[in-house]
């Protein structure tokens, strides 16, 4: 399936954090109204987490919210790396969204074990009504990297070598990710190179998300 890319450029970190927290939360009152719940899933990185900073200080039917991630690094769940304990510091241990409802990844069991029981949390979800992605300076997205070589349908994958430590992941597949209402990749810094390749229709993992809907890339560089 051909990718269907939206460009939209903003002048600062802080607007596209702005406009990823409105994004998040539009999806959410859609979701909510269509079928009563709103299953999310998270990414990493500095301009995200500016835009789950600001989702704390926002009204929101919390209480129908179900959260998951899109990576997570093996590392123990209190070490300062991991996407989750980020995400809930900084948003979610502030709002009212009940614990059950946060799938966390449960990578500190392995990459293996992790990623099998991970399965089974995003087979129960079914599609996502909105996915959250970053992009790294050479084009990989969540734990989806150059090079890789995945079951194509798997809904995660265990990852042991990546080009960034640590070598151990957990992933959801582009299959899984792609299985959503919207798709939001937020890209900031300096992803140029990364941007060339994807504008130029380069293989990187970025391009490998292909939802029926389409892809926003929300981007500040």
């Amino acid at each position: 399936m051909t990718q269907i890319v939206n460009w939209k450029p903003y002048d600062s970190i802080d607007q596209l954090a702005e406009a990823a927290c409105q994004r998040v939360l539009d999806a959410a009152d859609k979701a909510i109204i269509a079928h009563d719940s709103f299953k999310l899933v998270l990414a990493g990185g500095t301009a995200p987490v500016k835009a789950y900073q600001l989702l704390a200080t926002k009204p929101a039917d919390w209480s129908k919210w179900h959260i998951y991630y899109g990576d997570e690094r093996c590392l123990p769940v209190d070490d300062s790396e991991r996407n989750s304990l980020v995400a809930e510091q900084k948003w979610l241990d502030l709002v009212a969204i009940p614990k059950e409802q946060i799938h966390r990844i449960p990578a500190e069991l392995g990459a293996g074990i992790g990623a099998e029981q991970y399965a089974q949390d995003v087979a129960a979800a079914g599609a996502f009504d909105l996915v959250l992605l970053g992009m790294g300076e050479d084009g990989h997205t969540a734990s989806l990297f150059p090079g890789h070589v995945h079951n194509v349908d798997e809904l995660t994958h265990a990852v042991h070598n990546s080009p960034k430590p640590p070598a151990d992941r957990v992933t959801i597949s582009a299959k899984a990710l792609s299985n959503t209402v919207e798709l939001i990749f937020i890209v900031s810094g300096d992803k140029q190179e990364a941007l060339a390749a994807w504008k130029n229709q380069q293989d990187i993992p970025a391009t490998h998300l292909c939802p029926a809907s389409g892809v926003d890339v929300l981007l500040s560089v």
